[in-house]
């Protein structure tokens, strides 16, 4: 009965998919067509699983593995409309529905990166720890002496580089660009995942102008409470946001105490259990992290700027 019932919600699903949206609702439409791509992929990934399974001669083997095929196809079918779901919040965060197409010109863009709560000087070096279940995580972000054109705007390159119990599990290198008004955009990264001292991924990198990704805030220039804005975009990819909670938070982390803070809550529509608050202070950046789904911190040790 489990099948069938998936079978139903798998249709209201795209039966929802087709509705029109409200007219000029971008935001909308895109999260629908987003829906309907999924949907397509799960039943794709379940008619190849069948497929495999049926080629088992064994009984029991042969049922494990249909069995396992069903609560796969239930699993990414939840997955699939809760992504919609926060595509749809998301939305309606946003506010205004439209398409995402930020205006980028050149000339309205430096390196030089002053954002009292996104400061990038170069040579600047922030260290973080994080006790995690597998380990003790190590975080050391570093601001190069190194631009990168993107877009044709300057971009500024910072290292960030991740260990577990010393090991590196990640090197990633990010580029950013602040803008006349003093927000500070994110252009793109170039991520590689370590597993036993050996490269094993770039998953989740992404350029700005490159298959449609399209740059985003990290940092406004007058964070308002309540503002929500794109961090990125590259539809199903890299789709960060961020609402702005509060601009005056103390915050009392081992090297000290912070006032004035800004706090924001960061969030990933294609992991709609993600999210994080992150709290920034003037004059040094960002200085914790806390994950609303687990008790794992984020927290800054050092920094020299």
């Amino acid at each position: 009965m489990k099948s069938l019932s998936l079978s139903f919600t798998a249709l209201a699903l795209l039966a929802a998919v087709g509705a029109p949206a409200r007219a000029g609702d971008v935001c909308t439409d895109t999260a629908r067509l987003q829906l309907k791509a999924a949907m397509f992929e799960v039943r794709e990934e379940y008619n190849v699983k069948i497929g495999t399974c049926l080629n088992l001669t064994d009984a029991e083997e042969k049922a494990e593995c249909l069995q396992e095929a069903r609560a796969e196809r239930v699993e990414a079918t939840q997955l699939a409309r809760a992504q919609f779901q926060a595509r749809l919040e998301l939305c309606d965060k946003l506010g205004d529905g439209g398409a995402y197409d930020p205006e980028i010109d050149p000339e309205n863009f430096s390196s030089e990166i002053d954002n009292p709560y996104f400061p990038l000087p170069v040579g600047a070096v922030w260290t973080y720890e994080s006790l995690t279940d597998e380990g003790l995580e190590t975080v050391v972000v570093e601001v190069l002496d190194e631009t990168r054109e993107i877009l044709g705007v300057e971009c500024r390159s910072v290292r960030d580089v991740v260990m577990l119990d010393g090991e590196p599990v990640e090197d990633t290198i990010d580029w950013y660009a602040q803008d006349d008004d003093g927000n500070v955009w994110y252009f793109g990264e170039i991520s590689f995942s370590f597993e036993d001292g050996y490269v094993e991924s770039i998953e989740g990198s992404w350029l700005a102008g490159v298959d449609s990704a399209k740059p985003g805030i990290v940092m406004l220039a007058a964070p308002t409470p309540g503002v929500t804005y794109r961090q990125e975009w590259l539809l199903g990819d890299a789709e960060d946001a961020a609402t702005v909670i509060s601009t005056d938070d103390s915050v009392t982390i081992g090297i000290g105490t912070f006032l004035d803070c800004v706090q924001t809550e960061d969030f990933l529509p294609p992991e709609p259990d993600a999210f994080e608050n992150k709290y920034f202070a003037p004059g040094i950046g960002f200085i914790y992290e806390t994950k609303q789904d687990s008790d794992e911190t984020l927290e800054l040790i050092s920094f020299s700027l």
